[in-house]
């Protein structure tokens, strides 16, 4: 299969084999970068931000990646908006394109997967793969240890809980939580009076 086939099959859903060789090149060039980012001390801030331009696809203003920060392919197919804050351990299966908005939170070791394989295990056994973008909109909290699966959207607003694995698509203005991940309850004005429990917001 030529490359430009081949690439074109891993941004349309369809299936192809991630063991050609010609996707390895140019993988391993973004790998290198992301290798280096990852050496970075956090005094090197002008450098580190540098190399996130020329790593993801897009990135915006104020956006910071604590390491260590893993992508498969060195976030050459991620879109950041503007103010994303990512703790440590995110990993981006970034097979085909992974969007976020403005304003969103990564706690530490939160997976986005755009990235998976057939049930069969005769067409895994040849790596077959195909891949499903993942959209994560504005102000959006995604919480410690969650696992985001390919094809899903997560709408503006919503906080996803600790531990949770979001299998289906999560509407705006929400808390969702579990695994599966499932709706809790609507962000509403009482929110906007207490930060936890009966703590009332004081700032």
């Amino acid at each position: 299969m030529e490359l430009e086939e081949t690439l074109q099959r891993m941004h349309s859903g369809q299936l192809y084999y991630s063991s050609d060789s010609t996707l390895g090149v140019e993988q391993g060039l973004y790998l290198e970068k992301l290798f280096h980012y990852n050496q970075l001390p956090p005094s090197k801030g002008a450098q580190k931000q540098a190399l996130l331009k020329d790593m993801f696809a897009e990135i915006g203003d104020d956006c910071y990646i604590e390491t260590p920060f893993h992508a498969n392919w060195g976030g050459k197919h991620v879109y950041f908006g503007h103010h994303v804050y990512a703790n440590f351990n995110l990993t981006l299966v970034d097979d085909c394109s992974i969007h976020v908005g403005n304003y969103v939170m990564f706690a530490p070791n939160v997976t986005i997967a755009t990235g998976t394989h057939p049930i069969h295990p005769e067409l895994r056994q040849k790596q077959a793969q195909y891949n499903l973008p993942v959209t994560i909109e504005d102000n959006v909290w995604i919480g410690a240890g969650s696992v985001i699966l390919p094809g899903v959207t997560i709408g503006k607003n919503s906080v996803i809980g600790a531990g949770s694995i979001v299998t289906k698509n999560i509407p705006a203005n929400v808390v969702a939580v579990g695994n599966p991940c499932r709706i809790l309850r609507e962000i509403n004005e009482h929110d906007l009076q207490y930060y936890h429990k009966d703590k009332k917001i004081d700032i």
